[in-house]
């Protein structure tokens, strides 16, 4: 009962954190004139009253956490924040229920970019700068950007940072003190979507599009303010700013942090992520061009190139975003868009999927049992990028895999059996699990999750919530030795 009283005084610690990030739209909301700034101002200071009586409820249980109580804390903190998050959305879109609005918020800050809603063209500016605001903030992620600003809540920094950042291998910190390395990775987040949003506004977007697809962007969420997406903006020169910052947003923030703090590119070239995703990426895309204008879809090679870069990399990357309806497609296209979204996102990126990492380490512990099938006495440590990798990450890289493949199998099930059609549900709980938002058939890129039953979302929501922590921090709160003193 002292641990679950001690988690919850750090739970009220990071919803008084959650509390300010409704300042944005609140400001917004007054100097755009929507009429929103109530809706925002009373969900504000409610978060901000349920956290503060909850920390000082439990004050006095104050202790540093370990490493169980820092899993459960961070899926608490996610439901938590997914939670109150949906207030001003129900409060301003009439008969909005729960569930919907809950979809929403969790696609948000898990970074999915799925949505419930239609009509975005004519949202109030504030409520669509939210839905962006939730993909930014959970793109580093907000319990990462708690212990870079509260480090005065005596949380285990180190614990609530391998259980929220994606990756197999987080024991390296980038400076002596975790939560200085928090610090510097959303101040460096924070600039590069500075200059995201000041290229879009250059590229011809308003000051609200840009600043919102910004946040999206950076954070590979895939959110719009428009129900076309980004085929609504119709400019290749929009699509091409947007694809240069999702390829930077797919690789390790920590790979751009040295870069930077070590003013020089190679480091990008000693990080093997980097050429494989890359090198993944733009060879699909023009193989997928090559591919449409062989089966006609386009009338030339430069449109299909167009259409067929953009969306794979969007795709890829796991944001989600659409410059044409892929739905539309030979299926053979964005069945290998699917593909790339599973496997196209470094680890420490803002991307989901399994993180390219994994793929690697399979890759080469696979090569190296074919070579001992010949030479059974050879001796070949597994290195990636000179790095030799311990056995217990390759044996915790397998069973994390074999988790992500039964997930899918069953979740992909549970939606059949509620009568979904098999490509909607593969599709859907791919798009989830790997949290890059559109799928295909009914959920395609030109419709949205508005026709699934509650069962159904609420499903979809788990699945985004387990892909965005990265499995095992869900599954492990299923298991009785978690809950055993």
């Amino acid at each position: 009962m002292q641990q679950m009283l001690s988690i919850a005084h750090v739970l009220g610690g990071l919803l008084m954190v959650f509390s300010t990030t409704y300042l944005l739209p609140l400001v917004w909301s007054l100097a755009a004139s929507d009429g929103t700034h109530r809706s925002f101002f009373l969900s504000g200071v409610a978060t901000l009253a349920v956290g503060t009586l909850l920390w000082g409820a439990t004050r006095r249980y104050r202790r540093e956490l370990q490493v169980r109580d820092g899993v459960l804390l961070v899926v608490l903190g996610w439901v938590a924040m997914a939670g109150v998050a949906t207030v001003p959305l129900m409060l301003e879109i009439p008969g909005l229920s729960f569930t919907d609005a809950f979809f929403e918020t969790m696609s948000g800050l898990t970074t999915t970019g799925a949505t419930v809603l239609v009509g975005l063209d004519q949202l109030p500016q504030a409520l669509n700068l939210w839905r962006h605001a939730l993909n930014w903030y959970g793109g580093m992620g907000i319990i990462v950007l708690a212990v870079a600003i509260l480090p005065m809540l005596g949380v285990g920094g180190m614990q609530l940072y391998k259980a929220e950042t994606p990756g197999p291998i987080k024991e390296s910190k980038l400076t002596p003190r975790i939560t200085q390395t928090a610090k510097y990775l959303w101040l460096l987040y924070a600039a590069i979507t500075v200059l995201c949003i000041l290229a879009l506004k250059w590229a011809g977007m308003s000051w609200h599009d840009a600043v919102c697809h910004a946040f999206s962007a950076m954070a590979l969420g895939g959110f719009s303010t428009r129900d076309a997406s980004v085929s609504s903006f119709n400019s290749p020169l929009i699509e091409g700013v947007l694809m240069a910052f999702m390829m930077i947003a797919v690789l390790n923030f920590s790979t751009h942090f040295v870069a930077l703090r070590q003013r020089s590119l190679r480091v990008y070239f000693h990080d093997p992520e980097v050429f494989a995703v890359w090198s993944l990426i733009l060879g699909s895309a023009l193989m997928l061009a090559g591919f449409l204008t062989w089966q006609g879809t386009y009338p030339s090679f430069i449109t299909a190139l167009r259409h067929a870069a953009f969306n794979t990399v969007s795709i890829a990357t796991s944001s989600g975003y659409m410059s044409d309806d892929f739905n539309k497609w030979p299926i053979f296209a964005p069945m290998w868009m699917l593909l790339l979204c599973t496997v196209g996102s470094s680890a420490g990126s803002t991307g989901g999927g399994v993180k390219m990492i994994r793929v690697l380490i399979l890759m080469r512990q696979a090569g190296n049992e074919l070579v001992r099938m010949v030479h059974p006495r050879a001796v070949r440590p597994l290195c990636i990028g000179g790095q030799i990798i311990d056995n217990k990450v390759v044996l915790a890289v397998m069973g994390y895999m074999l988790l992500w493949g039964l997930t899918l199998v069953v979740l992909t099930f549970l939606l059949m059996a509620t009568g979904l059609d098999l490509i909607s549900s593969v599709s859907g709980v791919l798009a989830c699990l790997n949290n890059t938002g559109p799928g295909l058939n009914v959920l395609g890129p030109a419709e949205n999750y508005q026709v699934l039953s509650d069962f159904q979302t609420w499903l979809c929501a788990f699945a985004m919530l387990a892909g965005r922590l990265e499995l095992l921090t869900v599954f492990v709160l299923f298991m009785p030795a978690f809950w055993r003193k």
